[in-house]
């Protein structure tokens, strides 16, 4: 994609930027932007965050159900990553006044956006998988070597 066409995002279009500045060996106008990126990539990629993100892109699900359907997740491991979701804006929490008291769980419109790269990702592993198992085989017979 050409940089300046008008179907160019605005987040395609600050990849190329940064990709320019790295071209040019521009480092240091680099590091702002990159600790920011890299800190909401390390979030989105986090395990935790990809199933919770795939699993609640069906629906609201409360606290519990999600622990069930996640298996090996602690209940802390969970409620923290749900506030980082929130405080991140891809989740949105709602209290019902019952007693006890019932949440949900839901994805916001950025959440929901996520959906899709994530998927992609998910494909691409899926795909892969038998040469990536075939490549780590071949490099630890070579280091045994």
């Amino acid at each position: 994609m050409t940089p300046g066409r008008a179907d160019v995002t605005a987040g395609q279009s600050e990849v190329l930027r940064l990709e320019r500045h790295l071209r040019a060996g521009e480092h240091s106008a680099l590091k702002s932007d990159c600790a920011h990126v890299n800190e909401i990539l390390a979030r989105i990629g986090d395990k935790w965050t990809v199933l919770l993100i795939m699993l609640l892109g069906d629906g609201p699900k409360r606290f519990n159900q999600m622990r069930r359907l996640i298996g090996g997740i602690s209940q802390r491991m969970l409620t923290l990553t749900l506030r980082r979701l929130e405080r991140d804006g891809l989740v949105r929490r709602h209290v019902f006044p019952t007693t006890p008291p019932r949440v949900d769980y839901e994805l916001t419109e950025l959440g929901q956006s996520l959906r899709g790269p994530i998927s992609a990702f998910g494909e691409w592993a899926y795909t892969h998988r038998s040469r990536i198992e075939a490549a780590r085989e071949r490099f630890d017979r070579a280091a045994v070597e």
